[in-house]
C-alpha cells in the first residue's frame, strides 16, 4: 500500500511529536527525581532514544524492502500456483480424452472390423462378378471356336467328300466310257447341236 506523500509527511511530522513529547516527559520525570538520578535519566534516555532509532531504522528498511520481496515472492507463488493448475488442467484434460477414447475403443474396433468384413464381402462379390463374367466370355469364345472348327471340318469334309465322289466318278466314267460308248456320246451332242436353231 503506497501513501501519498502529503500522508507520509503528516505520519512523520506526528511520530516527530510524539518523540519529542516523550522526550520531554522523560526529562520532566528526571528533574522531578533530582540531579543524580538526572544523569542516569539522560542515560536512559539516551539509551531509549538508540532503541527508538535502532527501532525505526528497522521499521523503515523492513517497511522500505521487505513489501516488495513479500510481494515479488507472492506473485512468483501466485504464478507457480497458476501455471501448476494449468498443466492439472490439461493433464486431467488428457486423461479424460484418452479415458474416453479407451472407453470408445471397442466400438471402434467392431466397426473397424464391421466395415472391413462389408468390404471384404464387396470384394469378394466383385471377383465373383468378375470371373463369372470371364468365365462367360471364355464359353462364349470357345463356343464360337468349336462352331469355327466344325464348320471348317464340315468344309473339308464336304471337300474331301466331292473329291472322293469326283475320284470315284472318274473311275467309273473311265470304267464306263469305252471308245464306242464314246462315239455314241459325242454324236448324241452333235445331234442336239443340229436341231437348235443359231
Amino acid at each position: 500500500m503506497r501513501l501519498i506523500p502529503q500522508r507520509k509527511n503528516r505520519l512523520y511530522l506526528i511520530a516527530s511529536f510524539i518523540f519529542l513529547f516523550f522526550c520531554m516527559a522523560l526529562n520532566a520525570r528526571a528533574a522531578e527525581e533530582g540531579g543524580g538520578s538526572a544523569t542516569e535519566s539522560m542515560n536512559e534516555l539516551f539509551k531509549w532514544i538508540n532503541v527508538a532509532i535502532i527501532a525505526a531504522a528497522l521499521v523503515w528498511l523492513f517497511a522500505k524492502k521487505l513489501p516488495p520481496w513479500f510481494r515479488g515472492n507472492a506473485e512468483s507463488i501466485s504464478s507457480a500456483i497458476s501455471k501448476a493448475t494449468a498443466a492439472k488442467e490439461e493433464a486431467e484434460r488428457q486423461v479424460r480424452e484418452a479415458e474416453t477414447r479407451l472407453a470408445h475403443l471397442q466400438e471402434e474396433i467392431a466397426v473397424l472390423q464391421a466395415h472391413a468384413q462389408s468390404e471384404a464381402a464387396a470384394e469378394v462379390a466383385r471377383i465373383r462378378a468378375i470371373t463369372q463374367s470371364e468365365a462367360r466370355k471364355v464359353g462364349i469364345a470357345a463356343q464360337a471356336e468349336i462352331e469355327a472348327a466344325e464348320r471348317a471340318a464340315r468344309l473339308e469334309l464336304k471337300a474331301l467328300a466331292a473329291s472322293f465322289a469326283v475320284d470315284g466318278a472318274e473311275t467309273l466314267l473311265a470304267k464306263q466310257l469305252t471308245p464306242a460308248a464314246q462315239e455314241k456320246l459325242l454324236d448324241t451332242f452333235v445331234k442336239s447341236l443340229e436341231g437348235r436353231p443359231n
